[in-house]
């Protein structure tokens, strides 16, 4: 590297660096810690056999399937980050220098592709997490972990907060940080090509095809039509696509069905683990924590969509200006808050609902819901049902509502209580020591910001080669939520996205600027 490189590296890293208080050092060694509790807690109560794969395998089982889940869903969300920033930008700018990269972006760029493996990828996520639910939640709380006091174990391993806090930490945060910012470097190996596939191959199945139902009655209802890349389906493309929909219906309310029987004759985990809970508590709970995922998901697309409006357009409502005014304070310094806040609310929900979700019924006994085979009822007992339910119900719905009326969400009082929520949990530092893993990861693998392959957004606009428009996305799944961060950005994490023309008008001034200092 020559001293030139160098130097501009150094800047870049400057750039992107954050500047270290006291309490910011303490909120870091104090998350690595709880994450390696967090981690010997999780891994103790996996070798005592109370967990339902490691009482069904062997615990080592258990722990080699977490690790893994851990491990792929950490690119999952990395390449999410990647594949939602790298679509204005010029791919021939990577072609060469990143390859696979760039056969990433071909297939995901091209038509709606970039929607189904959004909604793939909806569904890999939620599925690895109850996965990790199965291996690491204690099938009885009551039993001896390391000799802890019970108010440890019923807060690490029965809230979960074990759980919780390093599927934050190592499979989300990290990859995402890194990912924001080095989105090229990311996706440039065979690992993330695998589950672009994957995810692409999940879309196709059909399993998620009611929510473009969900997706066509919104757009009726707004008065929005849904954008699209592609030709309106006909022959046999259309039967195919609605066939998959009524399918996917049908798989939805066989899930349904099967949950809710079960929870009304205390047929779940929520009956062993809390036996004084009335079943219809557990209902209620079931759709409670749904709720709260289904906001937080919404809420995720309404406050981007209204990060794009000027201030006065942004509602006048008492809690749409109270929910604006502490999410864009400043230069919108609590929308990064927000997300990490909402991460870890919406990581809880999910085990929860995994837990209340998951079956107890012993196959063999007769005793099988709805009489179906052995085989059957041991697969339904892991709960997988629940992971079809909430990528649904609780996550692409609500995603296409806020899509189709990001308003209807900031004049909501709920939406202001959970965003206080989120940004309390964020202040905490329960999850910054992922900033310092991601740190670390940067350095082992050698990743370098996108501007080093790209330059800038304005530089790119000063060499001739600007980004594209940023779209309307409005009707699309990706939701003004998933838009990412401009590729190359310093201020990727600490705003508004800006638009096109904010960065043409930046460079205008930067080169008269530079004009006036020359004379």
């Amino acid at each position: 590297m020559t001293e030139v490189d160098a130097t501009k590296q150094q800047s870049h890293d400057d750039a992107h660096d954050v500047k270290i208080t006291p309490f910011v050092a303490f909120k870091y060694v104090a998350s690595i810690c709880l994450l390696i509790f967090s981690i010997v807690i999780v891994v103790a109560l996996i070798f005592t056999g109370n967990t339902r794969v490691s009482a069904e395998t062997n615990p080592w089982v258990a722990l080699i399937v977490m690790t893994l889940a851990v491990v792929w869903l950490s690119m999952i969300e990395g390449q999410q980050a990647s594949l939602v920033g790298l679509p204005p930008v010029d791919p021939d700018l990577y072609k060469d220098s990143h390859p696979i990269t760039y056969k990433n972006a071909a297939l995901a760029f091209r038509g709606d592709n970039l929607d189904r493996y959004l909604m793939g990828r909806q569904f890999m996520v939620l599925l690895v997490v109850f996965v990790i639910n199965q291996c690491g939640n204690p099938l009885d709380p009551k039993v001896d972990v390391l000799g802890l006091p019970d108010g440890v174990k019923l807060v690490f391993l029965d809230v979960g907060l074990g759980m919780i806090v390093f599927t934050c930490i190592l499979g989300q945060l990290t990859t995402q940080v890194n990912a924001s910012h080095c989105m090229i470097d990311f996706i440039n190996n065979y690992f993330a090509l695998f589950t672009l596939y994957t995810a692409m191959a999940v879309e196709f199945s059909g399993v998620m095809h009611s929510s473009y139902l969900i997706q066509n009655v919104l757009s009726m209802v707004s008065g929005k039509p849904i954008q699209s890349n592609e030709e309106p389906k006909s022959g046999f493309t259309f039967i195919f696509f609605w066939g998959r929909v009524l399918m996917s219906l049908a798989i939805l309310g066989f899930c349904l069905a099967v949950t809710l029987s079960a929870l009304f004759n205390g047929q779940t985990q929520m009956a062993v683990k809390y036996p004084n809970v009335p079943n219809g508590v557990s209902v209620f709970l079931f759709f409670f924590f749904m709720a709260i995922v289904g906001m937080l998901e919404g809420m995720q697309i309404a406050f981007f969509a209204v990060a794009k409006l000027p201030a006065e357009e942004r509602g006048n409502s008492f809690f749409a200006k109270k929910t604006c005014d502490l999410l864009f304070k400043g230069n919108g310094e609590n929308l990064p808050g927000f997300m990490i806040g909402r991460q870890l609310t919406v990581v809880f929900s999910f085990f929860l609902v995994a837990s209340i979700t998951g079956l107890n019924i012993t196959p063999g006994e007769g005793e099988n819901i709805f009489g179906v085979s052995d085989g059957a009822q041991a697969f339904l007992n892991y709960g997988f049902q629940g992971a079809v339910i909430t990528t649904i119900l609780a996550s692409i719905t609500w995603q296409l509502a806020a899509s189709a009326f990001p308003m209807a969400f900031l004049n909501n009082p709920v939406t202001y209580i959970l965003l206080c929520i989120a940004l309390f949990l964020e202040w905490t530092g329960l999850c910054a020591g992922a900033w310092v893993l991601a740190r670390l990861m940067k350095k082992a693998t050698k990743i370098q910001y996108d501007e080093v392959y790209v330059g800038t957004p304005e530089e790119r606009i000063a060499n001739g080669r600007a980004d594209k428009e940023f779209g309307d996305d409005v009707g699309h799944l990706a939701g003004g939520g998933f838009v990412g961060h401009a590729c190359g950005s310093h201020d990727a994490l600490d705003g508004p996205i800006r638009s096109k023309d904010a960065l043409e008008a930046k460079v205008v001034a930067t080169s008269s600027k530079d004009a006036l200092d020359q004379a």
